[in-house]
């Protein structure tokens, strides 16, 4: 996984983007209507049910628009939420909280919406020993606080990039000419870059299970598009040489079926590509 440098780094990048984007050369509705030093003060509203996410990014935001901005804060990122609640306050210049209003809003309505999924695939799995992992499904160029989301939400985070672990999949395997010239390769490949890269390959078959495991060095086996029954059999076949993980259209009707089968992880693309953004509104008091 990234460092918390390099991940802060990606947080600051959004930002800086989201600044660009949205504000150009300037806020002219406010700049043509609000005194340059009026003050205000404006809180953030909930109006959806389900688990809040994005305060502490919200306060970055802020902070970067203007750092005189008060924020005074009444929730935590993670807590429950129901339609009403209020997450903070923020108070000060007029004109930056409402250049920081979108850019807010965005990210926390994406945010929320995400750690509310995410919370659910988390309660289907409790009594089990399975974690539900994200994907690189994410939105383009905001991906480490859709990632960051997850987290809040009680999952965890499966590689952030294709830089921070080796994950062979099909196409790899295919265009490499099979499982073994695939692994062969990569393992020559960290050897001579001097790369410690975990690696997880991904089976189709119970066949290619088999041929995976005949190699030493495998983190983890994705266990791709397997039926229950099947699932069974990969994880007794796997025992305790490697982690395993189910992926492979799980939805919240079938995750915990196929936690039952004793796989560590269960990935699902949906956390991220699949959620409606939760309705959340920053009003002037």
């Amino acid at each position: 996984m990234i460092s918390k440098e390099q991940f802060d780094k990606e947080l600051e990048l959004i930002i800086k983007n989201g600044i660009r984007e949205d504000i150009g050369d300037g806020d002219h509705s406010s700049l043509a209507c609000i005194p340059k030093d009026a003050t205000g003060q404006a809180k953030l509203l909930v109006k959806e049910s389900g688990i809040i996410a994005g305060i502490e990014f919200a306060q970055m935001i802020f902070k970067s628009i203007d750092n005189e901005l008060k924020i005074e804060t009444f929730l935590t990122d993670g807590d429950p939420v129901s339609i009403g609640d209020i997450a903070f306050f923020v108070t000060g210049n007029s004109q930056s909280i409402l250049k920081a209003e979108r850019l807010v809003l965005n990210s926390m309505q994406r945010m929320s919406a995400i750690a509310t999924k995410t919370q659910k695939f988390t309660e289907i799995l409790k009594g089990t020993n399975t974690k539900v992992l994200d994907t690189r499904k994410t939105t383009p160029g905001i991906r480490a606080i859709e990632k960051w989301a997850v987290k809040i939400g009680g999952g965890e985070n499966h590689r952030f990039a294709l830089y921070d672990m080796i994950m062979l999949k099909d196409n790899h395997i295919d265009f490499a000419g099979g499982i073994d010239k695939a692994i062969d390769k990569t393992k020559f490949y960290l050897e001579k870059n001097k790369l410690d890269l975990k690696i997880i390959v991904e089976a189709r078959s119970l066949i290619e299970i088999e041929t995976i495991l005949k190699h030493q060095g495998i983190h983890r086996i994705l266990i791709d598009n397997f039926n229950y029954a099947d699932t069974v059999k990969a994880v007794q076949l796997i025992g305790k040489q490697c982690q395993t993980e189910s992926s492979g259209g799980i939805t919240l009707q079938t995750a915990r079926a196929y936690a039952d089968c004793g796989v560590d992880f269960i990935s699902s693309g949906a956390l991220t590509h699949s959620v409606s953004n939760m309705d959340l509104s920053l009003k002037a008091i």
